[in-house]
């Protein structure tokens, strides 16, 4: 299997991206570090492919002349150049994450516990599954956060053999949480070692870009939004991707942490006006996405995808540019991986 790492920065190399590029030299992995108007001018970091916003117009892809600037969703043109270079699986994460000794390679074929439903609740937090503290993932609906992840599923029976395409890490330190839990409860985390969880169809639980895996079944629903909020981009993704694994059979695991976050530095009350569109339409968006007509099967992915964002068009999520730049990812993920 030939995976490559790829990550965005408007910084010089952190510690903890040194820390990651040790890592990939030790597997012997390609280090894509996607840059924004915002700099750095220069990457110098033994390993690491520095790909700077200029030399990003000059790349082949439809998409790369429509992303807007100043916008993580630049992501994207790291995601197509590994696409186009036959790697059959993508790890991301950010420049504030560093692997820890639990940080090992993954196989799309793995062992989870299957999470239960015991009511009819469509939201779990998968925190809760690793953790006893009150804490949730960026994304999830406040509305839900009372109600325990105990009281509403179990993880039931033994580990079985799942294909998960998408598998979603924990981290350690820092955890990708929203403004309201930093603002209130913040405080460094430790989550217990708990087996992988597999979210089964029907139940929700946002995931972000933070310690991510992704094969090539699912390359397609790498796309990061461009047209919405920036805290926003990631969580957004996370539910559209899980809408469309549901047609493909597939479940979203998640697993113990094997990276730590130390943050850079934000301003939270930025972060919480960024997220306010999404503590008061994520509900929303999941009723949106269970609503949409979709068909099964591989060969339905792209109109799925075009589908999901239609949706979320029409209901004024995100904007109408953003169904040019969803063309633009398909065809440019269509002839990527083209002989």
């Amino acid at each position: 299997m030939k995976t490559a790492i790829v990550i965005t920065t408007v910084q010089e190399p952190t510690a903890c991206v040194k820390a990651l590029a040790d890592c990939a030299r030790s597997h012997q992995l390609p280090l894509i570090v996607i840059g924004d108007r915002k700099g750095p001018e220069q990457f110098q970091l033994t390993g690491c492919e520095f790909v700077p916003i200029d030399k990003q117009r000059e790349l082949p892809f439809r998409l790369a002349p429509l992303l807007p600037e100043k916008h993580y969703a630049r992501k994207n043109l790291g995601y197509l150049l590994a696409i186009s270079r036959g790697f059959d699986c993508i790890y991301e994460t950010d420049d504030d994450n560093a692997p820890t000794g639990n940080w090992k390679m993954r196989s799309i074929k793995t062992s989870a516990y299957p999470i239960q439903q015991r009511s009819s609740a469509t939201w779990a937090n998968i925190y809760e599954a690793y953790t006893s503290e009150l804490i949730w993932p960026r994304g999830f609906p406040l509305s839900q956060i009372r109600r325990t992840f105990a009281d509403n599923f179990e993880v039931e029976g033994g580990l079985v053999q799942v294909v998960a395409p998408i598998q979603q890490g924990l981290a350690n330190g820092s955890p990708d949480v929203d403004a309201v839990w930093r603002l209130v409860l913040d405080h460094e985390i430790a989550f217990n070692d708990s087996q992988n969880t597999v979210l089964p169809r029907g139940i929700w639980c946002p995931f972000n870009s933070q310690n991510t895996w992704w094969w090539s079944e699912v390359f397609l629903l790498l796309y990061l939004p461009s047209y919405c909020s920036f805290r926003m981009t990631d969580i957004w993704r996370s539910f559209i991707a899980q809408r469309c694994l549901w047609e493909l059979d597939y479940e979203l695991e998640f697993h113990q942490a094997d990276v730590k976050q130390t943050r850079n530095e934000h301003n939270l009350m930025r972060d919480f006006d960024d997220e306010v569109v999404g503590y008061l339409r994520n509900e929303e968006i999941r009723s949106i996405l269970e609503s949409c007509d979709l068909l099964p099967g591989k060969q339905q992915l792209s109109d799925n995808l075009r589908r999901c964002y239609e949706a979320l068009v029409r209901a004024k999520v995100v904007g109408i540019q953003e169904l040019e730049l969803v063309n633009a990812w398909i065809d440019d993920c269509s002839r990527a991986r083209t002989p």
